[in-house]
């Protein structure tokens, strides 16, 4: 057993039994818009979630205007679904403009605490080009002042990972989290994108599973986004045992995509609908 291993299982005894919350990100229903040559309607989305048995919607932290995320948060609740997280980038790496960026989000963040968030998922901006040792420096401070200031909201910080991030044997993705604490910055665990860049699920949950807030779920077959959460290329069942077996948090993001070979044969909200059937069959069956 590693040592994550047993300090969770030393902990779970102690530790209360975590409400399993299922949502959906904004970032499918768009591209479902897109495809379809209409308007991405946020009322009508969050009516098809309602009537698909999810509990949340996320979508995109709104920085500028802190007070629409808690209007936000009044449109899930008007329809029966509450707030939970949201969704941002963060350009931190530079040492200049990282205190201003975090405090920028952290003055937004205030105003999601009080409409009811629990979490801000954050990907730090990609840069074009590998970040330096000293960019990285900068950046795992600034999620840590970041993550500081989440905890002093009673929020939590979970960083998200794309492409740019698992480049270099994961270079980017292990410092943010080899120079950072687990208590002040989590994981939002994107499980395909980590995949994707060469890290196997367990693998991730053995190095950092104590530091998951937050969860996107997507799915692919031979390399390719599928239209719907199902089983395929990243085994689910392995991932909902272990998240199950170590007591880690229940906030699961389903995050549909299409790219180029995906197979659409179904509307956005069937295949939602499937997806949510999929998660109460493996990661709460």
């Amino acid at each position: 057993m590693s040592p994550l291993a047993r300090s969770l299982a030393a902990e779970k005894v102690f530790r209360p039994a975590q409400k399993t919350l299922v949502g959906s990100n904004i970032y499918g229903w768009g591209q479902y818009a897109q495809r379809d040559k209409k308007p991405l309607n946020v009322e009508d989305v969050i009516s098809a979630l309602r009537d698909t048995g999810y509990d949340y919607l996320e979508t995109n932290l709104n920085v500028g205007q802190p007070e629409e995320n808690a209007k936000f948060a009044e449109q899930l609740r008007a329809k029966g679904l509450q707030p939970v997280s949201l969704y941002t980038g963060a350009r931190v790496h530079e040492a200049a403009q990282a205190g201003p960026v975090v405090a920028t989000i952290l003055a937004a963040a205030k105003v999601c605490q009080q409409a009811g968030f629990q979490v801000i998922s954050c990907n730090a901006d990609p840069i074009g080009r590998e970040k330096t040792d000293e960019e990285l420096k900068t950046q795992a401070a600034a999620l840590s002042e970041l993550g500081t200031g989440l905890n002093a909201l009673g929020m939590k910080l979970g960083v998200h990972q794309h492409m740019p991030e698992m480049a270099n044997h994961a270079r980017e993705f292990h410092y943010n989290f080899d120079h950072t604490k687990p208590t002040v910055v989590g994981w939002c665990y994107d499980v395909h994108w980590v995949w994707k860049g060469g890290v196997m699920p367990l693998d991730g949950l053995k190095q950092y599973g104590d530091r998951v807030v937050t969860w996107h779920l997507r799915q692919s077959r031979d390399g390719i986004w599928w239209e719907d959460l199902d089983t395929g290329d990243v085994d689910y069942a392995a991932v909902a045992k272990y998240a199950a077996a170590h007591n880690l948090a229940r906030r699961f993001s389903v995050e549909l995509a299409i790219e180029d070979g995906t197979k659409i044969t179904r509307s956005v909200v069937e295949n939602h609908r499937r997806s949510r059937e999929f998660v109460r069959k493996v990661f709460e069956g």
